[in-house]
């Protein structure tokens, strides 16, 4: 996933419904040959082509290729890494993160709560 700390040297996300090649690689920070590059390597990475084959990405997309962008740029994984961690074959791992942050976050919230009552 996309850290906080990347967050603050992208632009936010404009609230549009679609996006121009080139205003994605203004969003994300990487060139416009890059962008159609990574639509080969990255099966998720779909966007709709209307006349003359203009691409328009939308704003998943947008999220998918800034996660693409901190994988190879920021974490250092090379293109058949990232499609993995991306295509879930790192799922395991990260799913079971997940439960330990989930119970962790469980458990200060219910501290918090008797915390209140008392």
């Amino acid at each position: 996933m996309l850290e906080a700390s990347n967050n603050n040297e992208l632009p936010a996300i404009p609230g549009k419904r679609y996006f121009t090649i080139g205003e994605v690689s203004d969003l994300c920070g990487v060139k416009s040959h890059v962008l159609r590059y990574w639509e080969q390597e990255f099966n998720q990475l779909k966007p709709v082509k209307r006349r003359g084959n203009r691409r328009y990405y939308q704003r998943h997309d947008v999220i998918l290729i800034r996660q693409i962008r901190n994988l190879l740029y920021e974490q250092g994984y090379t293109i058949t890494g990232a499609r993995q961690k991306l295509t879930g074959e790192d799922a395991a791992e990260d799913n079971n993160q997940s439960q330990q942050i989930m119970r962790q976050m469980r458990n200060e919230l219910e501290d918090l709560l008797q915390l209140l009552k008392s």
